[in-house]
């Protein structure tokens, strides 16, 4: 799949792979093998459906604090895995609220 993604940026983006410096890419079984949270090559945490927001990564009304002064904003807290960095801005409300007095 690199190549089309490439291609599809190319169209887009004219000289795109001129800009490209190195390649790294891994198999669903390389990711598994690399971290084994991954099973099949999954990096959000597994299912996505309607119920996650509410019991990832396990049922609490801060999903984001797991002890005093470590917070958790990976794809496996609300609103689940994507490309938009809402747990992150979602971990870091928690930790001001905690740590900003």
């Amino acid at each position: 799949m690199t190549t089309r993604i490439e291609q599809q940026i190319e169209r887009f983006a004219p000289g795109f792979r001129n800009t490209i410096l190195a390649r790294h890419t891994m198999t669903p079984a390389n990711l598994e093998a690399y971290n084994a949270n991954y099973i099949g090559g999954d990096i959000s945490g597994g299912s996505n459906d309607w119920t996650q927001p509410l019991t990832r990564p396990f049922v609490r009304l801060d999903p984001y604090r797991m002890a005093d002064g470590v917070f958790l904003c990976s794809s496996s807290t609300p609103p689940g895995a994507g490309v938009h960095g809402m747990c992150g801005y979602h971990a870091a409300r928690s930790a001001l609220r905690r740590l900003v007095k």
